[in-house]
């Protein structure tokens, strides 16, 4: 889902290896994603709606939206 304004206060450190650091600059650059940060989030989105915490973001979204949460907009429960 795309992130609609909320702010990102918390760091996640990772280390990867060659390979995976590799094969995530090939995934980001065809995807033509604008950060290794906005591939990582959107590639967390993308594990996270497979298992079925998420939907699936439609195509079309502007690179600045990626996120893995948006602010609920229904009410403060998120229903």
């Amino acid at each position: 889902m795309p992130d609609t304004g909320s702010k990102r206060l918390e760091r996640l450190q990772v280390m990867l290896s060659d390979d995976e650091l590799r094969a995530l600059d090939d995934w980001r650059f065809s995807s033509r994603m604008p950060s290794r940060a906005a591939a990582v989030r959107e590639l967390l989105r993308r594990g996270l709606a497979a298992e079925g915490y998420f939907d699936e973001a439609g195509e079309g979204v502007s690179s600045r939206q990626f996120g893995v949460i948006s602010p609920e907009k229904d009410g403060a429960d998120g229903r």
